[in-house]
């Protein structure tokens, strides 16, 4: 057994400093040493999966960063750690609790076909593991192998928990939502159905018109990033491929990363449902650096304009209720250009919400720079 301090001091002394993830009762000690280090960041994620894509986020960013779960959720995982981490080449420490292990303690039936195969799916996803260490002295040896393995690849490393091998921790430090300025009035309601919806292209043009230097721009996956490319292929702009839903969690990591620049994460209102969680999470963060756009055209434009659940869903009051500080509606591209110059100037999370008309171009481009090359693009960009 090794005490949390000795693994998470030695962590820290190898660059690691932001930590996030989705509370285990294996993780406890390990996560309540975290929350009470001064010089440590921990941010609870609603699922794996987007703490998974807030690790990769801090981690493009510059921060070294430590994804942690019980391995009941590793499934949750299995889209960002695929096509975003192992296809950006974005390195994180993936620690993953063995509940159901065989052979190991009694434990509930849900734990017991995962327990089989958690080794195995880090070997489907092609990620090396081992036993997270149950030895002080086995601690530094365990941390440089993974830091060995990140550096040269550039890919995740895992760590597979067992039960009782890190010394309890009791947390001192109580969290509660962060005071950071009154949550704005319910926003106001559409100005004008019966207007013409803007297009993809217009809305995106505006944003690359407003988010010079020093800002960042994250699109989603699907037609917004390849709209975005099509435009103009600029240093400053990442698009995101798969993990569908991981743009928000992923631009704030890298707002806490980054907090001396603007982050600016374009969204749909497919990806945005199916993560909608994420939401709850950047209420509570409150990143001041953050706008989040909402690119709603109420359909899966990229697979063939099937609908999405938008119509009938108030994302705008979803925002609202989950605690931005800042929610605005949109209908025209005057009101979203002046929306989006208000919050690049502001210091508040920000959502702007915009109904857009479906459709694309269809010799719409795919980009030419590769997941890789983009990244690193993106990673000099934000380290300049």
């Amino acid at each position: 057994m090794i005490k949390a301090s000795t693994f998470i001091e030695e962590a820290k002394a190898a660059g690691f400093s932001l930590y996030t993830g989705v509370p285990c009762s294996y993780l406890k000690p390990f996560i309540n040493y975290v929350i009470d280090a001064p010089d440590l960041d921990y941010i609870g994620a609603t699922n794996e999966g987007d703490a998974v894509a807030i690790a990769a986020g801090a981690e493009i960013a510059g921060r070294r960063s430590v994804v942690m779960f019980q391995n009941s959720g590793f499934g949750n995982t299995v889209s960002p750690l695929t096509s975003l981490n192992m296809i950006f080449k974005i390195p994180s420490l993936v620690i993953t609790t063995w509940r159901g292990e065989p052979g190991g303690p009694a434990d509930e039936p849900q734990h017991e076909l995962m327990g089989q195969i958690t080794g195995e799916l880090f070997d489907l996803m092609r990620i090396p593991w081992e036993l997270f260490p149950s030895e002080e002295s086995e601690v530094k040896p365990v941390l440089a192998r993974a830091v060995a393995h990140m550096q040269k690849t550039g890919t995740p490393y895992g760590l597979i928990m067992k039960k009782d091998v890190v010394a309890p921790h009791a947390l001192t430090t109580r969290a509660g939502n962060k005071p950071q300025g009154a949550i704005n009035a319910r926003p106001a309601a559409w100005q004008d159905a019966a207007l013409a919806r803007p297009t993809r292209g217009e809305v995106l043009a505006e944003v690359q018109k407003q988010a010079v230097k020093p800002h960042a721009v994250v699109a989603t996956t699907g037609f917004t990033g390849r709209a975005l490319y099509a435009l103009s292929d600029l240093e400053n702009q990442l698009y995101m491929v798969g993990s569908m839903g991981c743009i928000s969690s992923f631009a704030l990591g890298i707002a806490r990363a980054k907090t001396d620049r603007k982050v600016i994460a374009l969204d749909g209102d497919g990806a945005y449902l199916m993560r909608m969680g994420s939401a709850a999470t950047l209420g509570f963060e409150r990143p001041q650096n953050l706008v989040h756009v909402l690119l709603d055209n109420e359909v899966h434009d990229s697979t063939g304009a099937q609908a999405t659940v938008s119509g009938t869903a108030d994302l705008s009051l979803v925002a609202h209720a989950c605690g931005y500080p800042q929610v605005y509606r949109c209908a025209t591209i005057a009101e979203f250009a002046a929306q989006l110059k208000q919050a690049l100037a502001g210091n508040e999370l920000t959502l702007i919400h915009i109904k857009t008309a479906p459709g694309e171009n269809p010799n719409l481009p795919r980009p030419k720079v590769t997941p890789v090359q983009v990244a690193e693009r993106f990673r000099q960009y934000l380290q300049g």
